[in-house]
């Protein structure tokens, strides 16, 4: 399970091309170019990139919230040049994955984003289709659901892990538990400090990982993959991990009714994952200072073209509801 030079890099490169992404539909929103909303995902890229790094084309997997998917796009083998569909979407242009008219939420049906939904709670149940789909095909496909610590309130988190366990799905449960809800603490929403807990309650195998650091998420994300593919059934992983901005650009960063303290934002900012990371591959001789100011342009170069590339688009025809939303 151990990563080699290339695979490193890889990981890195990922995750400073997902913050520089961030960082872009950040100053859209700003600028008025992005058409919906955006939940930026700065301070969670270890467990965004590292959770789908290597997993197979076809595996299914339903992608984290935070940063809209686009890390689990850039991460699962999606072509860098489709970071421009990506952007696109959400600058709401017809060269977007979707047309334009659905704003967010990654999609690549080839490489198994299927997209998601602002419906809290609805990943549990489709993901437990697409892990039964997967069993059936015998391929040793897996799947596997992101969810947030908000998401592990409801119910069909309970009924599609029973029913995942019930069925030895290959499925693996990959909580992303950055210690909020929009406003609502974990420590106040639920009675243990580890959601990974409820795995024993499912006869699966539960760990916690730390969320910061992408080597520790690419190797519990191992062991569960392997695990389901074997056909031993799903796995729940926990990372624990900060988001450093508001749930949502534009509103109230806010503990209840209160500010949230920056404090604890300043503290967990100094385990910064892609700067954690890049003193690990700089120390170890994987990379050098040279070689991490190069990537740092390039991904800067990559995120700026793919801006050019969605203000050049055009906006979408109306008709493209009646092929997005009827079929032939």
């Amino acid at each position: 399970m151990s990563l080699t030079k290339e695979q490193m890099i890889k990981l890195y490169i990922n995750m400073v091309l997902t913050r520089k992404t961030d960082e872009l539909m950040i100053k859209g929103i700003a600028d008025g170019k992005v058409t919906a909303f955006f939940h930026s995902g700065q301070g969670n890229e270890a467990v965004a990139v590292g959770v789908p790094a290597f997993l197979r084309p076809d595996d299914y997997m339903y992608p984290h919230h935070r940063g809209h998917g686009i890390a689990c796009c850039i991460s699962k083998g999606v072509e860098r040049g489709d970071i421009n569909i990506l952007i696109a979407e959400h600058y709401g242009k017809a060269t977007g994955f979707g047309g334009g008219i659905t704003g967010f939420h990654g999609a690549n049906p080839e490489r198994g984003l299927f997209g998601g939904t602002g419906v809290i709670g609805s990943q549990f149940p489709v993901s437990v289709g697409w892990a039964l789909a997967a069993k059936k095909n015998g391929k040793g496909q897996v799947c596997v659901c992101c969810f947030g610590d908000g998401s592990a309130n409801r119910g069909t988190m309970n009924e599609a892990m029973n029913l995942a366990a019930v069925w030895t799905l290959p499925i693996v449960w990959v909580c992303e538990n950055n210690l909020y809800a929009q406003f609502m603490p974990v420590k106040a929403a639920h009675p243990r400090e580890n959601i990974a807990d409820l795995a024993a309650v499912y006869n699966m195998p539960g760990v916690v990982v730390d969320g910061q650091d992408v080597v520790a998420v690419h190797e519990a994300m191992q062991i569960a993959v392997e695990r389901a593919r074997k056909g031993e059934g799903p796995s729940m992983i926990e990372f624990k991990t900060y988001r450093y901005r508001a749930h949502g650009e534009g509103v109230p960063d806010l503990i209840h009714a209160d500010p949230r303290p920056q404090s604890e934002i300043d503290a967990w900012k100094k385990r910064d994952p892609i700067q954690l990371f890049q003193k690990r591959l700089l120390k170890e001789k994987v990379l050098t200072q040279a070689d991490v100011d190069k990537i740092d342009h390039e991904m800067k170069a990559i995120v700026e073209a793919a801006d050019k590339f969605a203000m050049e688009s055009p906006l979408p025809d109306p008709k493209v509801l009646e092929k997005l939303v009827y079929a032939d």
